[in-house]
This record gives C-alpha cells, sequence and structure tokens, in this order.
C-alpha cells in the first residue's frame, strides 16, 4: 500500500525572508499527485511541524498553518511533528502501521532538512521509497542556489544503497504515468 508525505507547506516556511525555490510550482504538483493517490483510495499524509512552546510553528498559529494554494481534504491524516524527522515522536508510524503502508512518496519542504532527515529515516525503517524530484523545495543556501540544494539531493537519493526497500526519484510527470 501506497502513501503521499506533505511534509512542512507552512505559511511560516514560505515568507519574504525565506523565499523557496519554485514555489507555485511545487505546491501544483503535489495537489495533482494529492488528488491522484485520494482517486484510488491512498492515504495523503498532510505533516505540519508543531513548534508549541519554542515560539514558532506554533499550533492553530498563521505561521503553523498550510499554504492556502495547497489542496488539503478532510480525509487526508493530519500528522503533528516535532524535529526535522517525521517519524520523531510522532504519531506517523503508528498510522502507517494501521494502514498496512510500505511505500512512500515523499515531497515538501525543506529539500536539505525535513525532507532529507525524513528520507534518511524511512530508508532505516525499510520503507519502499520514492522522492518526488520536483515535488520538494527549498531556500538558498551559503555558496549554493536552492535548485543546486534540490539537484544535488536528487542525485544523493537517487544513489543511495537501500536497505531492505528501495529508494527512487522521480518527477510528477513520471509518477502520474505509473499511478495510473
Amino acid at each position: 500500500m501506497k502513501a503521499l508525505l506533505i511534509i512542512d507547506m507552512q505559511k511560516g516556511s514560505f515568507t519574504s525572508k525565506t523565499p523557496r525555490f519554485d514555489t507555485e510550482g511545487v505546491v501544483k504538483r503535489i495537489n495533482t499527485l494529492a488528488e491522484m493517490f485520494r482517486a484510488q483510495n491512498q492515504p495523503v499524509f498532510c505533516i505540519q511541524h508543531d513548534g508549541t512552546g519554542t515560539g514558532e510553528f506554533e499550533k492553530n498559529t498563521t505561521e503553523w498553518e498550510n499554504l492556502d494554494d495547497l489542496v488539503v481534504k478532510s480525509g487526508d491524516v493530519l500528522i503533528d511533528k516535532y524535529a526535522n524527522d517525521v517519524f520523531y515522536k510522532s504519531a506517523l508510524q503508528d498510522k502507517l502501521n494501521d494502514l498496512g503502508i510500505d511505500e512512500l512518496f515523499i515531497t515538501g519542504c525543506a529539500t536539505d532538512f525535513c525532507v532529507e532527515a525524513t528520507v534518511q529515516s524511512a530508508l532505516a525503517k525499510d520503507f519502499n521509497i520514492t522522492v518526488v524530484a520536483d515535488g520538494h523545495t527549498t531556500g538558498e543556501r551559503p555558496k549554493l542556489t536552492a535548485k543546486q540544494v534540490i539537484d544535488h539531493y536528487n542525485w544523493v537519493w537517487q544513489n543511495m544503497i537501500p536497505t531492505q526497500g528501495k529508494i527512487v526519484v522521480k518527477s510528477c510527470e513520471e509518477i502520474a504515468k505509473n499511478h495510473q
């Protein structure tokens, strides 16, 4: 069974001080994939960083909210996360187990933080992983453009040694072709 993970597509991560690469395109592709998953009764997990007590991403604040253009439906599974790795002290593993999920399609923000930490964690937990090559984003970094960071991590993930599962990196378009 497959599931789509949408990580941290929250207003607080997409500000004028923290612009992200191709935000509009990434949201559009995530929405396309989410609709495909829902149409096939495959779960969509919408994951939000909960920084309650830290002064940032406090639950139910504007910065905690998902982007307005991100389509979240009432049947989607909502997960609070508390560290870069979505699995850390969250309900994700239990929900995945309950639903018999063994394959994850991973999208979201930020490529080099929460997306990367979750990919590594899922790999160590023997999931089959598809990273959506054009479904994650990040910002400019010292000495690297956001596009360079994204390209670098897509390359890293394509060349990782899998555990019991597999790991592949595919574009939204490639996934859409194979997901029908």
